[in-house]
Parts: C-alpha cells; sequence; structure tokens
C-alpha cells in the first residue's frame, strides 16, 4: 500500500467516523425533542386532571434540585483551592 492510498483510507475512515457521529447527533436531538412533547403532554393532561399540578411538579422540583445541589456541595472535596468555587 502507498502512502497516497493510506492517506485516503485514513482519509474514509474519518469521514465515515464524522458520519457515525453526526448521525448519533441528529438521533440525540431528535429523542430530546420527542421527550420534551413526551413531558409537554404528560403536564397537560394532568394539568386537566389535577389544575396547578405543573407548578406544583415544578417547585417541588425546585426544591429537589437545591437540596440536590447542597448535598453535592457538602459531599465535595475542597481539593482544588485554586479554581474558583462554581468550579470546583
Amino acid at each position: 500500500m502507498t502512502t497516497n492510498d493510506e492517506d485516503q483510507s485514513t482519509a474514509n475512515i474519518k469521514r465515515k467516523l464524522l458520519e457515525q457521529i453526526n448521525t448519533l447527533k441528529r438521533e440525540d436531538e431528535r429523542l430530546y425533542n420527542i421527550l420534551a412533547i413526551d413531558v409537554w403532554a404528560l403536564a397537560k393532561t394532568m394539568d386537566e386532571f389535577q389544575p396547578g399540578f405543573w407548578s406544583a411538579f415544578m417547585k417541588n422540583r425546585e426544591k429537589a434540585l437545591k437540596r440536590f445541589l447542597a448535598e453535592s456541595a457538602k459531599n465535595k472535596p475542597d481539593t482544588d483551592t485554586k479554581r474558583p468555587p462554581f468550579l470546583r
């Protein structure tokens, strides 16, 4: 195999990998959009059966997120004190 053939082979491999990565990105975006529609449909349906469901859900989610972040910060060792606190 000559150097030119190897370069073409490497270029083909890179091109195929980039195509696969782009395909995965599109599939990931499609899945994200499907999940967003599912969540919206669930919330809309629940709001029809129990008015105020979505706002109560979001309040609980905010509390849970704050609790999670506080626990994560408490359990995380401060090994790198040179970095700002929000990047540790």
